[in-house]
């Protein structure tokens, strides 16, 4: 029998402090560790991290107790699939070598339960943000990536931290509300690649908008933004007779989010 397949992006762990960080952590890996009994797949679909970056001999200080968790799951059958986000883009092998993570760089395609779906985390997707993916190029072009591997990590992952927080910042004031499915660039997105693409797609997931939604593409497929956790605890899962986009309350203890609806209008289950 497939296992359920559960979605959950941004944690932005290590962000704004170690301490909040810390026991956002806690609630986070406890929340993995009651998935673990069901779970076929886990797809965390960018921004795991608020700044990750692997050097050569170094990875970033901290999140032992969910690098812990994540590799107790893979050595438990699970298979974790982890997006490159805009915050934690410079994934390049430690977690694949270290945790057995699966980390995917594009959009992918997915079969699961006899659903199709289309996931991405989302930064730079759609139209307009062209200064984004100015920034984007630039962060992503191997040169800079070499130069910025010679910084020294005390000097470096400071830095990168400080700018991830001031970008952090700026999202949260530009996904402040839900814009209508005509403004929103996933959206967006979602109904371009929906309109040219040969193969039905029953679920669009995406995470970096902060704004869990379940929201109807047309009659047969449907746009899922999976929030966040820094605010929301949100994830979403994919079973038998659909998929669901829930809450988080603590052990046991989860709501689920309707299509179409807010976030303020949660039901318990």
């Amino acid at each position: 029998m497939e296992g359920k397949a559960y979605f959950a992006s941004d944690f932005h762990l290590g962000a704004p402090d170690l301490e909040t960080s810390r026991k956002r952590e806690r609630i986070i890996v406890q929340w993995l560790d009651e998935i673990g009994s069901d779970a076929g797949s886990l797809y965390l679909v960018g921004d795991v991290f608020d700044f990750w970056h692997d050097y050569t001999h170094v990875v970033p200080k901290g999140f032992v107790s969910y690098l812990a968790k994540i590799k107790a799951l893979v050595e438990s059958g699970v298979k974790v699939y982890q997006f490159k986000g805009n915050h934690d883009m410079w994934l390049y092998g430690y977690l694949s070598d270290e945790l057995g993570v699966e980390v995917l760089a594009q959009p992918h395609m997915a079969h699961l339960h006899g659903k199709t779906l289309y996931l991405a985390h989302g930064d730079g997707l759609g139209p307009g943000d062209y200064g984004y993916k100015l920034v984007k190029g630039i962060f992503s072009n191997k040169l800079c990536q070499f130069i910025f591997r010679w910084i020294h990590p005390d000097l470096g992952v400071p830095l990168a931290s400080y700018l991830s927080g001031q970008s952090r910042l700026a999202e949260s004031v530009a996904n402040a509300a839900w814009q209508g499915e005509d403004k929103e660039r996933l959206m967006v997105h979602a109904k371009q690649i929906l309109g040219k693409h040969l193969e039905h797609i029953d679920y669009f997931v995406f995470g970096h908008r902060h704004y869990p939604i379940v929201h109807p593409i047309g009659t047969m497929s449907a746009y899922v933004n999976l929030g966040d956790w820094i605010g929301h605890n949100t994830f979403g899962v994919l079973q038998a007779d659909g998929f669901y986009l829930k809450k988080y309350l603590g052990p046991g203890k989860h709501m689920v989010l309707p299509p179409t609806e807010s976030p303020r209008n949660l039901h318990q289950d």
